[in-house]
């Protein structure tokens, strides 16, 4: 059996945001695979559900990832507060008795479901700058993928995607939707937003970014999270000054630095500087914005709420737009001593956001909704969208394959995510009942 072709067929991809394929990483040969359970941004509730009601599904997808890897160890990283989703593992794995397989667990801190964080947590080893957990034998997989390796080995490709509808609706909930469902039906579902005037996001409040109410789940859609829009987060998504600002504001205080996951892991990440260089132009030290991991600490702990994230984003764009490479690649040899002082707890990130009102929990259902019609984009991961191979007017199933990798390309294979006709091709495909 060659688990990566499986699942290179069944078009899994990661669904912790990226979306890179997934049959790319389990043609590797390292020594652990680390599955992300952490459930990274605050307010969703996809990832602990699924890990408690499909226990059997992760641990068997790590099985699998284990042995395509040549991994000695699997190990299933979550929070030490996800308490059913521990229990429901614990008992799966020792239905295995097989002592390749564990649980580690993690304090409720953001951003534990980083990589280069989770990889140090779990293991203790320091991704090097720029790197990734393949550079220290690592393989580092969502959750709800390893349920995707798992189904695709039996022959189950990707089309439905389980996520958490949350914030400003009036019924919060987890449940899983055929991909390419609009977002807007899937906020009804959740009885409709409870204010006038929202902004929805595709993910999380930190990471999560904003997207029009015509926009469609894709396999990486985790959350579909709605707010006020003069919310905190809301503003520093769309702040069109926040360059201008830095250059008139910065007070050069280096909270930004000193609380950088990247920087406390040891790399020559120091945020305040290229905060600095912004005055200047274009500086050695600017091209330090490669390390950044967009988390959004740094604008969430501005004294003067200016948005460093954005500049590191803009200083990447500059920076390739010049066709400056990364210069970046050193191994820490040692974290930053105050490293473990300085993880943000989850219920501060929520109170300095304003999000509190909004950490309920969000019961998972098995429901099937009636959902008629689909527009599935041809573009749900990294690398170049997938080629359709059918015509307007096709009659397709659920699990047909409808777009493939074009050859010699990195992508994911699509398939149909319910039964109907073909009514449109563009970027995406529309498929209606």
């Amino acid at each position: 059996m060659n688990i990566a072709e499986l699942v290179k067929n069944a078009g899994v991809v990661g669904a912790g945001g990226a979306g890179f394929p997934t049959h790319i990483k389990l043609q590797a040969k390292v020594d652990t695979v680390i599955v992300n359970g952490a459930e990274c941004e605050p307010l969703l509730r996809c990832d602990q559900q699924i890990m408690d009601f499909y226990a059997e599904r992760v641990v068997r997808g790590l099985q699998l990832a284990v042995e395509s890897t040549g991994a000695k160890n699997g190990i299933i990283a979550l929070k030490e507060k996800y308490h059913k989703a521990i229990e429901s593992l614990n008992r799966t794995i020792a239905q295995l008795h097989n002592r390749t397989i564990s649980l580690h667990l993690l304090d409720n801190f953001y951003p534990a479901g980083d990589e280069f964080v989770l990889v140090y947590e779990v293991t203790g080893k320091i991704i090097p700058e720029s790197g990734l957990p393949l550079n220290v034998g690592i393989v580092v997989n969502n959750a709800v993928t390893l349920m995707n390796i798992a189904n695709a080995v039996d022959e189950k490709p990707v089309t439905d995607r389980p996520l958490t509808v949350c914030g400003a609706v009036k019924n919060p909930f987890t449940a899983f939707f055929p991909i390419g469902t609009s977002v807007s039906e899937i906020i009804n579902f959740a009885g409709g937003p409870n204010l006038a005037e929202y902004v929805i996001l595709d993910g999380g409040p930190m990471m999560g970014i904003i997207i029009p109410e015509k926009s469609s789940i894709t396999k990486k859609t985790s959350g579909i999270l709605v707010l006020p829009s003069d919310s905190e987060v809301v503003y520093q998504k769309t702040n069109r000054h926040a360059v201008k600002q830095i250059k008139s504001a910065c007070e050069q205080c280096q909270d930004c630095t000193e609380i950088c996951p990247r920087f406390l892991l040891g790399h020559e990440l120091e945020c305040h500087k290229i905060q600095r260089s912004t005055s200047v132009g274009l500086q050695d030290n600017i091209t330090q914005a490669f390390m950044c991991c967009e988390c959004g600490l740094c604008d969430w702990i501005c004294p003067v709420k200016l948005l460093p994230r954005r500049v590191n984003q803009e200083s990447k764009k500059l920076l390739f737009k010049q066709g400056v490479e990364n210069p970046h690649h050193k191994t820490p040899t040692a974290v930053h001593p105050m490293m473990d002082y300085r993880r943000v707890p989850i219920e501060r990130v929520l109170g300095r956001l304003d999000l509190i009102k909004y950490d309920k929990p969000a019961p998972f259902t098995d429901k099937k909704f009636d959902i008629s019609k689909v527009a599935i984009p041809l573009h749900q991961n990294v690398g170049v969208p997938a080629e359709s191979i059918v015509k307007m007017g096709d009659v397709v199933k659920k699990g047909q394959l409808i777009a493939k990798i074009p050859d010699g390309k990195l992508s994911a294979n699509i398939h149909a995510s319910i039964d109907g006709k073909i009514t449109e091709i563009n970027s995406s495909i529309k498929i209606e009942r």
